[in-house]
């Protein structure tokens, strides 16, 4: 059913890959199918990730431009805010990417959290998947920002970029976002206000006792996005590092996780909680919930 949607997709239709995504977003009968049918890909993605604010789609906006310049394609999957009433993409930072849409060499797709905690869609494996299927040099995945729960880009990225700003505030509090165990690279945006170096000294001194966790030293570039600045740099530390670039246990944990929760999904298919409680309600007095879970396994 989904080997001529696959192979247009392979040749690089992007209205095909447009509409295949949208399948898997909203779970289309069958789309299961099109997700065994996925080769095995190498296409290289890169995250990027940091606070609101810090100019992370500007700094997206600015790379797509340096690596189109370079003659390269790049598919970028920008994750939004869920709207609360209809769970769609607010869309918002797109419009800072708005000149790329008709260009040949570059595919954006814009996702909503749907209420995911970690950063990124609930089916961002999925569709990264299924756009890596399409030939593109780069996958850009853009977060919808950073917290303390921000693990799964670093597992889904093969080079992660960290964006902060000099205001970024207590060095204390961004070691505690824990994007000391996720940078591959640190990106300090808008460096051209006060105090930017001041801040890069002090977060390359922060930086030193994780270096044992990393294989080489964590890069940290100052750019200032709106001017294209620093962007080529940056290009260059990315390019080399997916040179390099190895298999992570971060990588492994993720799979794992998603494997587990769509097992646990498969397994409790069927089973309804207001059912549950209704039939817990008639047991009566003698309700015996282990004996009631085991009828169930």
């Amino acid at each position: 059913m989904w080997k001529q949607q696959l192979d247009e997709i392979r040749n690089g239709n992007s209205k095909t890959l447009a509409r295949c995504i949208s399948c898997i977003e909203n779970e289309v009968p069958g789309y299961e199918d099109l997700l065994q049918e996925l080769p095995a890909s190498t296409t290289p993605v890169i995250g990027i990730t940091g606070p609101p604010g810090a100019g992370k789609s500007t700094l997206v906006d600015a790379l797509i431009g340096t690596l189109v310049a370079a003659g390269k394609s790049v598919a970028v999957l920008c994750v939004d805010p869920s709207s609360p009433f209809n769970l769609g993409a607010f869309l918002g930072d797109r419009i800072r990417m708005s000149e790329w849409y008709n260009n040949p060499l570059v595919f954006i797709r814009s996702l909503a959290t749907r209420g995911s905690l970690g950063g990124l869609h609930p089916k961002i494996i999925e569709i990264s998947d299924l756009v890596k299927t399409a030939p593109f040099d780069y996958l850009i995945i853009e977060t919808v920002g950073v917290g303390q729960s921000e693990v799964e880009i670093a597992g889904l990225a093969d080079a992660t970029v960290v964006v902060v700003v000099p205001e970024a505030g207590d060095e204390v509090q961004t070691m505690k976002a824990g994007l000391m165990e996720i940078a591959d690279i640190f990106v300090v945006n808008k460096s051209d206000r006060p105090d930017a170096d001041m801040f890069v000294k002090n977060l390359r001194l922060m930086l030193a006792p994780a270096f044992h966790t990393h294989q080489t030293e964590v890069p940290v570039i100052k750019t200032v996005a709106l001017q294209k600045k620093g962007i080529t740099e940056l290009v260059e530390k990315i390019n080399v590092l997916l040179q390099y670039k190895t298999e992570r246990e971060n990588k492994y944990w993720l799979l794992a996780e998603k494997a587990y929760y769509l097992v646990q999904k498969k397994r409790m298919a069927g089973i309804d909680k207001a059912v549950l409680k209704e039939e817990i309600k008639k047991a009566g007095p003698g309700f015996n919930l282990y004996r009631f879970i085991k009828s169930y396994l």
